[in-house]
């Protein structure tokens, strides 16, 4: 067994610097919790090649005293404890007396310090770790580190570092934390010689969220003001339509510390549950005030984490501040009658109607618009572009547009258009189909059988991913909306569909719900489609199989996105991957990404709505866009373009669905892993009746 001896002060130092620096954003971190701690009104951060070579923090703050500044350098060295009774009252950020000594034990570190009363400073620098010098220097009141060579001369911390953007995304985070802690101090952090910080520090947290999250997050804020048994809480919390794909803006204090609270993370997400959808997390940014000896904050070096006497105060405060925010600030706009607006619309397109003759053909009766039904006497057309005045106040004074007479509205036959499916196929048709019956057919045999459908070959006809279809082509314009009496054929006089060449060879009875297609597909079941599922899974394999070569629709405006600091330099290092997806996106400057071009089958707001969900995916998993991660963001669009359950869905557009099912009989999952179809054999039916 190897001899028990003490070890010698620089593997000791080296040791405990581990717990206090385990990365640069750790030492931006302990230099400026110091400056805020000596009353500093201005803090200045620069770092280079995400502080691995470079960091330098100043401050206008009180200075250290030169004699005091060799004993500063020591571990368990601190102005702000004495006895063991001050650790039970903590105010302050820092106390453990632990920070410089570990930094200057892994880095080359040199301070400029002066006070106040002082003509002149002083210069310490320790450029191997082990021998310090001093001289007199000339400097500004305050104090200024500089730190080079983090892990110099400890190789093994060296090689655990990540890439220069992600630490210098860890230091933008802390520092974005610290800036919203202390909103009455400027901070300004220079990344790479390019500002990407500068708070106004006028004491407004507000002002503080703007600087760090942009206009459009801080538009979207409810103050926030409660006291509850000696708990305050004061901030602001997003607005439901405004929360996050996580719960990286979630920003808790306690007593001016940015600290992480389970405690308060779970009150939140409680007080707005009801209010935020599934999936999602309001972001906040809340000052929690409370008793110094109720809250211990020395459980670790880092101190990000506290314990509280009593967590329950803590919980109920957050809860009930947050569901009071919710009640009185979440409420609709309301315009005033000095505020209608109103919306132009597009003038219609008159086209003169057509008849069927006797031999087919089609005939023009001239001076007669293109209206759905034949019945109406002959109408005048507005010849000016209506406009429609939207007020909100009392119902009788909103101004709409006038009713048409009850001759010139259409049956209660559905329209043949298709706002939703006709963008899965690119330009507004779907593709050709065969006219052989396949698809379903042998699927519902199969499980009414009890065979697998893979002794079906039918079933293996149709492989993954599903193949570029192609599209007809139009012979002649097609008029919106198209009279059916018009579109008739010359051989049946049947109604083409604008959805393929053939109609859905099954019996669909209706919707249930908003939600399920029923289909009587053969006389031995019913089949009930998911009709969201079933689109998002189409689109999706519609996706893959482009691959890298996503089409996508340009904007007519491009749509700022306010990101997040990770969440940007996420979205900024894939921008190639995200065009292959169809994004067409460009750094837009610090936070801030424009949207030029979306997926075709999305539009700008939901665009731009995916590209948000994507940057937090890709921050939290902090990876770059692979082939898996690809097939993530194939998932996210198809879920956004595809029918929603509650849509108003046109009978054509479900049959079109329920062909392309046919046409496709081995998609019987969405992405997320949902049956997109089930089948209830007749014979339970007739169970339940009492008829077998």
């Amino acid at each position: 067994m190897p001899e028990i001896q003490v070890l010698n002060r620089q593997v000791a130092e080296l040791i405990a610097a581990g717990e206090v620096v385990e990365r640069p954003s750790s030492v931006i971190k302990e230099l400026v919790e110091n400056a805020i701690d000596a009353g500093s009104a201005v803090v200045t951060v620069e770092t280079q090649r995400g502080g691995r070579s470079y960091m330098r923090v100043t401050d206008n703050g009180c200075g250290i005293p030169p004699e005091q500044v060799p004993t500063a350098f020591l571990r368990h060295a601190t102005s702000k404890i004495v006895t063991e009774a001050d650790l039970d009252a903590i105010g302050t950020l820092g106390f453990r007396g632990e920070a410089l000594a570990a930094i200057s034990a892994v880095s080359r570190i040199e301070m400029l310090t002066r006070t106040k009363d002082a003509e002149l400073g002083l210069r310490y620098s320790c450029l191997d770790g082990l021998h310090p010098e001093t001289e007199e220097a000339g400097c500004p009141q305050g104090t200024t580190i500089t730190v080079r060579d983090l892990f110099f001369n400890t190789p093994a911390r060296m090689k655990f570092l990540k890439k220069d953007v992600t630490e210098g995304n860890a230091i933008a985070g802390i520092l974005d934390k610290i800036a919203l802690s202390h909103p009455e101090i400027s901070f300004r952090y220079i990344r790479d010689g390019k500002e990407v910080l500068h708070t106004p520090g006028d004491g407004k947290l507000s002002s503080a969220l703007y600087a760090v999250y942009g206009k459009e997050f801080s538009a979207s804020l409810i103050p926030v003001s409660y006291n509850l048994q000696g708990v305050g809480v004061k901030g602001f919390i997003s607005k439901p339509a405004a929360s996050r794909a996580n719960r990286s803006m979630q920003n808790f204090f306690i007593n001016g510390r940015y600290i992480r609270s389970r405690t308060a993370s779970v009150a939140l997400e409680e007080a707005c549950k009801g209010a935020v959808m599934a999936g999602k997390f309001p972001a906040c940014a809340l000052h929690l005030e409370l008793g110094k000896e109720t809250v211990d904050v020395n459980v670790h070096p880092a101190k990000m984490e506290v314990r509280f006497a009593n967590e329950q105060p803590v919980f109920d405060a957050v809860y009930y501040g947050v569901k009071s925010a919710l009640r009185e600030g979440d409420s609709p706009k309301v315009m005033g009658l000095n505020q209608s607006r109103s919306y132009e619309m597009p003038p219609r397109k008159v086209v003169p109607i057509t008849s069927i003759s006797p031999s087919g053909g089609l005939e023009e009766e001239p001076g007669r618009p293109l209206l759905l039904k034949d019945s109406a006497p002959e109408q005048p057309v507005p010849a000016e572009t209506p406009t429609v005045q939207t007020e909100t106040k009392e119902p009788s004074s909103v101004q709409t547009e006038p009713e048409a007479p009850p001759s010139l509205l259409p049956e209660p036959e559905p329209e043949i258009s298709v706002p939703r499916l006709s963008r899965a196929y690119g330009d507004g048709k779907l593709p050709a189909v065969k006219r052989e019956p396949e698809g379903f057919t042998p699927l519902v045999e199969n499980a009414l059988e009890n065979r697998p459908a893979a002794e079906s070959p039918q079933a293996e006809a149709a492989p993954l991913p599903l193949p570029e279809i192609p599209l007809e082509e139009s012979p002649q314009p097609v008029f919106d909306p198209l009279p059916l009496e018009a579109a008739q054929t010359e051989e049946k006089g049947e109604a083409p569909s604008l959805l393929g060449e053939r109609a859905f060879h099954g019996k669909i009875i209706g919707e249930a719900f908003g939600t399920y297609i029923l289909v009587e597909h053969s006389p031995q079941a019913l089949m009930l489609i998911d009709k969201h599922a079933a689109h998002e899974r189409l689109i999706y394999e519609r996706l893959k199989a482009q691959g890298p070569n996503g089409e996508a629709q340009a904007l007519l405006e491009p749509v700022p996105v306010s990101l997040e600091k990770e969440e940007y330099s996420a979205v900024t290092a894939n921008l190639s991957r995200l065009r292959e997806a169809g994004f067409e996106v460009e750094d837009f400057g610090p936070g801030t990404v424009l949207v030029r071009a979306v997926p075709l089958l999305l539009d700008g707001g939901d665009g731009a709505a995916a590209l948000m969900e994507i940057a937090g995916y890709l921050a939290q998993q902090k990876a770059t866009l692979t082939t898996q991660h690809m097939d993530w963001v194939y998932h996210n669009v198809a879920c956004r373009a595809a029918i929603k359950a509650g849509d108003v869905t046109h009978p054509e557009e479900l049959a079109a669905l329920c062909r392309q099912l046919e046409e496709n009989p081995q998609v019987r999952y969405c992405p997320h892993g949902r049956s997109v179809y089930v089948l209830l054999p007749r014979r339970e039916i007739e169970k339940q009746f009492g008829r077998v």
